[in-house]
C-alpha cells in the first residue's frame, strides 16, 4: 500500500500509535488534537481519525476515510462536508456502557425523587416528597434497539421491568427485551409505558416527532427520557406536559439547542432532570479504550483491502 498521511484527533497512548504504526508503517502519521488542528491539516490528510471540525474538511479529495470517535455522524453527512469517494465510518459499540448506565442512574433519580431530594438539601430543607416508584414491574417503553438501546434494556429487564422495544426496521426480538416493534406501533404503545427512554439518533423521520400530540398519549404520571439527540423533542410541548402534571417527570442528556440558554423554560420545572450531553464522550475510561480498539481495528481491515466496521451511507451522494 502506498504510504498515507494520516490525522489522528483521538486521543491515544504511545502503545497505541506504535500499534498504528505497525499496522501501516510507512504512513505519516501526525497526532493533534480537536481545539489544536488546523485546516491546512485536515486538507492534507488523506485518512482522519477522528471528529475534526466538519467545516474544515470542505470535500477535500485528498480524503480517502474519515473514522469518527463518536456514533453521532450527523455534521459530517451533510451536503458539501465530504467528497463523494470518502468513506465513513464511525465508533457505534463504544459506547453503549456510558450511555445507557447514565440514562438508568437517571430513570432510577427520577422514580425515587432523589434529583428533589438534591435540590431541598441545596437550601438545607429537610421534607418528605411523598410516594415514589420502582423499577421491578414498571413498563418500560426503549425507542431505539441498537447497542445502546439493547444495554439499557439489559439492565432495566434485570431488575424486572417488562420492557418494549421500538427500531426503525423488523427484527427478531433480542434476549433483554419483552417484545419488539417498529416505529409504527409508537403510538400504540406510549399509553401503557411508565417510562419511555429514547436512544433514537437524529433523521428525518426522527426530528421534533414528540410534539404535544405524542406526549398527550403518554401514560399520566409516567417519565420521558431522552439519551440520543434533542432534536426528538418540542421543548414547549414538553414543558406543557410536564407543567400540567400529566407526566411526573424528564430526564434529558441531550437538548435542541446545545448548550440549553441560561434562560430557557426547561431549567426552572423541578422534575426535569438535566445533564450537559456527557453521558458518552470519554468520562468512563472503558469508552476510549473501546473507541481506540474500533479504530485500529478499521485500520488493519483498510490496509488489509477488507470491509470496515460501521461504515455510513450517504444517501445524498
Amino acid at each position: 500500500m502506498e504510504p498515507k498521511k494520516i490525522l489522528t484527533v483521538i486521543p491515544m497512548t504511545q502503545t497505541q500509535k506504535n500499534r498504528l504504526k505497525q499496522i501501516l508503517p510507512n504512513a505519516e502519521c501526525l497526532y493533534t488534537t480537536i481545539s489544536e488542528v488546523t485546516r491546512e491539516q485536515v486538507q492534507q490528510a488523506q485518512i482522519i481519525l477522528g471528529n475534526v471540525p466538519a467545516d474544515m474538511i470542505q470535500a477535500s479529495e485528498n480524503l480517502d476515510w474519515l473514522h469518527l470517535n463518536s456514533a453521532g455522524y450527523e455534521p459530517y453527512v451533510q451536503k458539501g462536508v465530504l467528497h463523494p469517494h470518502t468513506l465513513l465510518t464511525n465508533s457505534t459499540g463504544a459506547y453503549d456502557k456510558a450511555v445507557a448506565e447514565h440514562m438508568f442512574a437517571m430513570l432510577l433519580s427520577l422514580q425515587k425523587k432523589l434529583h428533589l431530594y438534591r435540590d431541598n438539601q441545596k437550601q438545607h430543607l429537610w421534607g418528605d416528597e411523598g410516594s415514589v416508584t420502582s423499577i421491578t414491574d414498571a413498563t418500560i417503553l426503549v425507542l431505539g434497539a441498537g447497542n445502546i438501546g439493547k444495554y439499557f434494556a439489559g439492565l432495566a429487564h434485570s431488575l424486572g421491568a417488562y420492557v418494549i422495544g421500538i427500531k426503525r426496521t423488523p427484527g427478531e426480538c433480542p434476549s433483554c427485551m419483552d417484545e419488539l416493534h417498529t416505529i409504527q406501533k409508537l403510538t400504540h404503545f406510549l399509553p401503557k409505558a411508565d417510562a419511555v427512554v429514547s436512544f433514537l439518533p437524529s433523521s428525518d423521520e426522527t426530528r421534533g416527532l414528540f410534539n404535544k400530540e405524542l406526549f398527550e398519549l403518554m401514560k399520566p404520571g409516567s417519565f420521558f427520557l431522552n439519551g440520543g439527540r434533542g432534536d426528538l423533542v418540542s421543548a414547549k410541548a414538553l414543558c406543557d406536559a410536564l407543567e400540567s402534571g400529566h407526566l411526573s417527570g424528564a430526564a434529558l442528556d441531550v437538548t435542541e439547542p446545545e448548550p440549553l440558554p441560561g434562560n430557557h423554560r426547561l431549567w426552572d420545572i423541578p422534575n426535569v432532570f438535566i445533564t450537559p450531553h456527557v453521558s458518552g464522550g470519554y468520562h468512563l475510561p472503558e469508552t476510549l479504550r473501546n473507541v481506540v480498539n474500533i479504530c485500529l481495528e478499521n485500520v488493519r481491515r483498510y490496509a488489509e483491502g477488507e470491509t470496515l466496521y460501521n461504515i455510513i451511507e450517504r444517501f445524498y451522494v
